[in-house]
């Protein structure tokens, strides 16, 4: 992602997306509420996996991966440096711009900041599992379609419990329950999916 298009690509995605919604439905206050936290957080999802496939081509094609594989810095602190900038790049534009979203689904303050941390913590978990699928379709003919292929049965439990924490929340539930979930799945991302990265690199290098 060294172009400012690629960075773009995806927020673009994830702004239309979010707004023909509304468009296509109506003004029907209720029913745009009940709806947001699912399209926004289906929105965020599939903006993300725009970007992935570019995570590690550019460094494949030029010949630099193979230069970052026998450098002396560990391959996984790469790896790991590449997913947290494919994060700030991708993920943290998106978390920021969902707010301002949200009000046009009439969403109010609270679940407007429900949703925000929801996407807080599970966007990094798009990246870090996003990373694996990047890797082991790196150079494959048709890898865009095999990596959303790999990955998308992976972001279900994302989803739902990003989505679920502000619908839980609507509907007078606690949603420490999913938030902490998605913490968890954060927190087990960013410990394994490195080394699975890294040994997906060395897979699609050989």
């Amino acid at each position: 992602m060294r172009q400012k298009s690629d960075v773009l690509m995806s927020l673009v995605f994830f702004v239309m997306v979010a707004s023909l919604f509304p468009l296509a439905i109506g003004p029907e206050t209720a029913l745009l509420r009940r709806i947001a936290p699912g399209v926004l957080w289906v929105g965020a999802l599939l903006a993300a996996v725009l970007s992935l496939q570019r995570m590690f081509a550019s460094d494949h094609a030029d010949g630099s991966l193979e230069q970052m594989v026998l450098s002396p810095t560990p391959l996984v602190v790469t790896a790991l440096a590449k997913t947290l900038a494919h994060w700030l790049l991708a993920g943290l534009p998106l978390v920021l711009v969902a707010p301002v979203l949200g009000l046009q689904f009439d969403l109010d303050g609270r679940a407007l900041g429900l949703l925000t941390l929801s996407l807080l913590l599970g966007t990094p978990v798009l990246s870090l599992v996003g990373s694996v699928g990047a890797a082991l379709t790196l150079g494959v003919r048709g890898g865009g379609v095999l990596l959303a292929l790999l990955i998308l049965p992976l972001y279900v439990p994302v989803l739902i419990f990003g989505a679920g924490a502000v619908e839980a929340d609507a509907a007078g539930i606690d949603p420490s329950g999913h938030l902490m979930l998605l913490g968890a799945m954060f927190a087990l991302g960013g410990f394994f999916a490195p080394w699975a990265t890294t040994a997906a690199l060395r897979i699609s290098l050989e």
